[in-house]
């Protein structure tokens, strides 16, 4: 389970999340709002990125900043662009960087970079070099770079923003036939329909949380919404 308690994320004086306390334990969760609406540091908090200035985050009952190192093994984090997270320059040495930092043995490494690889079709690539793949073969490979590691939560920070139509497809089905529990940070609303909760996030706060059904309403409401205008 996630749990925030009471977290309060500042930088100087802004105060981007203020006094958020909730915990979740679906399995597929959507997190929307406008930018600097406080939900790609809501993201980042959830594996230790960053530590809230005030307050606890905890996954499975472990602090992000006590115990740091057991939570990232926990949580695995897909950034917006995958070239954040691309390291190697071959597509299975990238995805192997992360079990070899774990010094697994090299049978289990080999396994399960070629499980991954035939998972989502790309046993082709296993040679190819990662910075010469397409925008949609890239956003695959961070994400098996993720999945490699076993985590039990998977955050997605806008996986679909850089993808055309086909490959947006691609990456919502990779994400809806995840086991893992799925925190996805996302503007593309199209594909949250079958989420079980939505988190509406403005103003460093929950505004709206609920069913796809009524919280993507009151999202494009609040959205279409003058300045000042009561929602």
């Amino acid at each position: 389970m996630i749990e925030f308690d009471n977290v309060t994320m500042r930088y100087g004086d802004l105060t981007v999340l203020d006094r958020l306390s909730l915990s979740i334990a679906e399995r597929r969760v959507a997190v929307v709002g406008a930018n600097g609406s406080g939900k790609s540091t809501f993201a980042r908090l959830l594996n230790g990125l960053i530590a809230p200035t005030d307050g606890t985050v905890r996954i499975d009952g472990l602090s992000t900043t006590a115990d740091a190192r057991a939570v990232r093994r926990k949580v695995g984090f897909v950034f917006q662009n995958p070239d954040n997270q691309i390291v190697y320059p071959l597509v299975e040495e990238d995805i192997a960087f992360g079990l070899k930092n774990l010094k697994l043995p090299k049978a289990e490494i080999a396994a399960r970079v070629d499980a991954v690889l035939a998972r989502y079709g790309m046993e082709h690539l296993r040679q190819r070099s990662a910075h010469l793949l397409s925008g949609g073969q890239k956003q695959m490979l961070a994400i098996s770079s993720v999945l490699v590691m076993e985590p039990a939560y998977v955050v997605f920070d806008e996986p679909t923003t850089l993808l055309d139509l086909r490959n947006k497809r691609r990456v919502a089905k990779a994400i809806a036939d995840l086991p893992q529990v799925a925190v996805v940070i996302s503007h593309d609303l199209e594909f949250l329909d079958d989420f079980e909760r939505v988190l509406v996030f403005e103003g460093g706060r929950i505004v709206c949380d609920d069913v796809p059904a009524k919280a993507l309403p009151f999202y494009r409401d609040l959205m279409a919404a003058e300045p000042g205008d009561d929602v």
